[in-house]
């Protein structure tokens, strides 16, 4: 039997003798942003137009990026923090707009490209990308907050697309908090999040095969699991990514946290913002998905 063979049944037999309950946040519970291929499979992803998977299609995003400008009160000069900001698009169209935009991603392709959109679209003098995770970068920023002066703080930040969710109910908060500190009186914070109505909160699993995607660029077998754990609200998503040709396996748990909206207010009172709006659906724009979302502006004190 040829190594690759061998590894492929080795792989099966860990597929077999798994655990049958991954419990919530115990194997780390994150998707691999920073694993240099993934990244770069992640970027192709973001910039498909075919799909909103990754990133929604320009058009809708022209649409959210409106919404924002109005509802951050966004004007140009002012200073926006994108966290999570992934290939900056929806960074550069704000520095277009004549934002001084900071963004940060811990993704090494997601970053360069930002940085070559920024160049591409000449706003490299109103745009900053950092490679790094949002949590070392906000603590270390958070830290040195009193001895910022107002021009180094935010006039708006963003978490989009639910990414808040991928973090412990903890380091969300602890997230929220570390923002506050960065925004201006009277800055506002647009976070969006999964609307908790719409969750699927059935326990279920899939499989398929392919040749290309996110999980990798030879023929692959993907099985899929998914757990929802009632009492904590979270799920848990387990990925068993077999390469045919070399017999390795990938396995992948992503988690995601669900906050009812009451929650989430309270969270971001709790932060630091003495007001939060709530909207559901992305308050009307005609997204695809506008329904599964929850949108929340919470303002800074």
């Amino acid at each position: 039997m040829s190594e690759g063979r061998k590894k492929l049944v080795q792989a099966l037999w860990r597929v077999y003798g798994r655990t049958r309950r991954p419990l919530p946040w115990s194997y780390k519970g994150n998707l691999p942003w920073d694993e240099p291929d993934f990244a770069r499979r992640m970027l192709r992803e973001h910039l498909d137009e075919s799909h909103a998977a990754a990133t929604r299609p320009t058009a809708e995003r022209v649409q959210q990026l409106n919404w924002l400008w109005g509802h951050l009160a966004l004007e140009p000069g002012h200073r926006f923090l994108d966290l999570t900001c992934g290939p900056g698009l929806y960074a550069v169209p704000l520095a277009q707009r004549g934002c001084q935009v900071m963004g940060v991603d811990f993704s090494p392709a997601a970053i360069p490209y930002a940085r070559q959109l920024a160049e591409q679209e000449q706003v490299t003098d109103r745009c900053t990308f950092v490679e790094q995770d949002i949590r070392h970068w906000l603590a270390a920023r958070a830290d040195r907050s009193e001895g910022l002066g107002q021009d180094m703080l935010f006039d708006a930040a963003a978490i989009l697309y639910g990414q808040l969710a991928v973090f412990p109910r903890d380091e969300a908060a602890r997230i929220l908090q570390q923002v506050a500190r960065l925004l201006r009186p009277g800055g506002r914070l647009c976070l969006e999040l999964l609307n908790p109505d719409r969750v699927d909160k059935k326990n279920s699993t899939w499989w398929f095969t392919d040749n290309t995607g996110l999980w990798g660029d030879a023929p692959f077998l993907h099985l899929g699991e998914r757990f929802w754990d009632a009492e904590s609200r979270t799920s848990t998503e387990r990925f068993h990514i077999l390469h045919l040709e070399t017999g390795e396996m990938d396995e992948i748990i992503l988690c995601d946290t669900t906050y009812q909206p009451a929650e989430m207010a309270t969270l971001l009172h709790q932060a630091g913002f003495v007001s939060v709006q709530q909207y559901l659906a992305w308050d009307g724009l005609p997204l695809h998905d506008a329904g599964e979302w929850v949108v929340y502006v919470g303002l800074s004190s």
